[in-house]
């Protein structure tokens, strides 16, 4: 036997083997797709898997929908799983949705799914409404905190009755956004109220008003119900706001009698600088007059006799100033002596 023939004999064995361990390795797969009645041919089987696609994941998929009245060309589903698509999950949302009489068809439910929401899980929100507490309890405080108009504040806690709009999945708002407008809703409503009083005694109004701002436009949600799960008084904001005022108007108050005070100070400061100097001025001009009297003896217009008289008259005058206790000119005769 030659070399050839020994080689064509092994290759045509080695094909031979490789074909039947591919059809040992996806026949039972294909067999079950035959008996459920979604039969996927042997040679797509095989390309799924030469493209690196999970014949397995596509054709149970597959099974379930045509189970579920619901031929899907396998193509589609493959596609779908090259896209990244979780294609069990949509498969799934389709049969979910075609029980509960929700039109979706494959092309939404693959939109949605690529763009990253749960579409299994919007299904069953649309089937069974779903609860949002509002505020969030594990990103905010707990309560949404508003304040009447007699300035008591009040602490609120809501729960949101939603259900996924199918339609809106793609592009609409999350539960995030809810969550905010209910909150906004809530503190607009609050603070219009005239007292906290109306608002005890009928929480349910800011139920109505909020759900009349039609706050599920734009969102993937359409709002069932706000219910009023706890509402507690606060504080008294508006009295705390007043008493700070009051504090900031008695710190001014006290700043601008602490400046005038500064200015009086000044002020009288500078008048009895002003005295002392017109009391210096005085005593240089008293100084002056002993020049005068001895100028006036060189001169001769002054005579001895004129000089005891006055001597008199001062002399005189000290005695008056004393009997009246004025002490000030007692000093200014004696300057003038």
């Amino acid at each position: 036997m030659s070399i050839e023939l020994i080689l064509i004999t092994l290759l045509v064995l080695f094909a031979a083997l490789a074909v039947l361990t591919i059809f040992i390795k996806f026949f039972g797969l294909w067999f079950r797709a035959l008996l459920s009645g979604a039969s996927v041919p042997l040679a797509r089987i095989v390309g799924m898997w030469l493209r690196k696609v999970d014949p397995a994941t596509i054709v149970d998929s597959r099974i379930i929908l045509v189970k579920a009245g619901i031929p899907l060309d396998p193509e589609l589903l493959e596609t779908h799983h090259l896209a990244q698509g979780n294609v069990r999950r949509v498969s799934q949302a389709l049969v979910a949705a075609n029980k509960a009489n929700i039109p979706l068809d494959f092309q939404r439910a693959a939109a949605i799914d690529l763009a990253g929401r749960d579409v299994l899980d919007a299904v069953k929100t649309s089937v069974n409404p779903k609860v949002i507490d509002c505020p969030n309890p594990e990103k905010s405080r707990g309560a949404i905190e508003a304040v009447a108009k007699d300035g008591v504040q009040l602490r609120v806690k809501a729960r949101v009755t939603v259900r996924a709009n199918i339609e809106r999945l793609v592009g609409g708002a999350t539960e995030e956004t809810i969550i905010a407008r209910v909150g906004e809703g809530i503190v607009t409503t609050i603070g219009s109220s005239e007292t906290y009083k109306a608002v005890l005694e009928n929480p349910d109004q800011i139920s109505r008003r909020v759900l009349e701002k039609g706050l599920d436009a734009g969102t993937a949600f359409e709002i069932l119900s706000i219910d009023i799960a706890d509402i507690d008084v606060s504080e008294n904001v508006g009295a705390k706001l007043q008493a700070d005022q009051a504090e900031a108007d008695k710190r001014r108050f006290q700043a601008e009698a602490e400046q005038r005070r500064a200015a009086a100070e000044a002020f009288e400061q500078e008048m009895r600088a002003q005295v002392q100097e017109n009391r210096a001025k005085v005593v240089l001009a008293e100084a002056e007059i002993p020049k005068a009297i001895a100028q006036a003896f060189r001169e001769g217009h002054l005579g001895i006799m004129d000089y005891y008289r006055l001597r008199n008259i001062q002399a005189d005058t000290r005695m008056r100033d004393s009997i009246g206790g004025d002490e000030s000119s007692g000093g200014n005769t004696n300057g003038a002596t």
